[in-house]
């Protein structure tokens, strides 16, 4: 069992203690958009929960089930991205524990094996071995999309909500920027200290970390805003370069769907119209 270091950076297929009912197992997983690896957590010390159990690998969930003792309560997914919930179904054939998770959107981005045995409730109590998890849906990266307040010590487990040294990808119609920061909001008013992402190292000062996010995102809706501003109308592809200037061009293909959420965002606060590709700023 690894020894207890709450700021110890992931390792691929490493096993830490980031608190003292929480050990964090990072999937083989690696890649440009998930760090060293999916992390899943198992909290509590007795019949504990885990949450996103990651890829369907052998050797992981084999780390899991050691960690656990073999004794699941339940498995929770935050949402039904194929770096998540895969290993859940095979966790749930070997433990007999339920699969926990809002039902999967239908747009081409979902794990096809997901299946949830029950729903969750925004706010719902949830008893994680002697301590207890609040839900919290947070749509935005994905409709479906919930976190996990540990409330005994304002860790939240955030899924792709917010991950270390990095923004998440909004992918609509499923994903939607408006709903990512309403839920960033949402998530300001409860008693949060730290957050365990899905992808990434501890983050100890929560509030901080949201209010850079939002900062982040608005932001980067200004830079589009200007770029309209000045064209009057244009396509995303038009924009795409300098509305990420900051961003490696090899990155550029995944940032364009972050840019179309800003862009509907615009849109549906009436802000800028849209014919066909071309959107067009609307002066106020």
């Amino acid at each position: 069992m690894a020894n207890l270091d709450r700021l110890a950076p992931p390792i691929t297929g490493g096993v830490q203690q980031i608190a003292t009912v929480v050990w964090r197992i990072v999937a083989p997983n690696p890649s440009p958009l998930t760090g060293p690896g999916t992390n899943t957590y198992v909290v509590g010390s007795k019949r504990p929960v885990v949450i996103d159990p990651g890829c369907d690998d052998s050797g992981h969930l084999a780390r899991i089930l050691e960690v656990a003792g073999h004794g699941i309560d339940r498995i929770f997914c935050t949402h039904s991205h194929p770096d998540h919930s895969p290993g859940a179904a095979s966790l749930r054939e070997r433990t007999g524990a339920p699969v926990c998770g809002l039902p999967a959107p239908d747009d081409g981005h979902q794990d096809t094996t997901y299946a949830p045995d029950a729903g969750l409730v925004d706010g719902e109590r949830i008893a994680a071995g002697e301590d207890t998890l609040r839900a919290v849906h947070t749509p935005g990266h994905a409709s479906n999309h919930v976190c996990f307040l540990h409330e005994q010590t304002g860790l939240l487990f955030t899924g792709d909500h917010l991950m270390t040294g990095s923004t998440v990808i909004i992918i609509p119609p499923d994903g939607s920027m408006r709903a990512y920061l309403e839920s960033l909001r949402q998530l300001r008013g409860l008693p949060l200290v730290t957050l365990a992402p899905g992808h990434g190292a501890v983050m100890p000062n929560a509030l901080a970390e949201i209010d850079r996010v939002i900062g982040h995102r608005l932001g980067r809706e200004a830079r589009l805003v200007c770029a309209l501003e000045r064209r009057g109308a244009a396509t995303l592809d038009e924009v795409l370069a300098e509305v990420y200037d900051d961003v490696p061009a090899s990155m550029h293909a995944y940032a364009r769907y972050s840019l179309l959420a800003h862009a509907v965002k615009l849109v549906e606060e009436g802000r800028a119209g849209c014919e066909g590709e071309v959107y067009r700023w609307r002066e106020s």
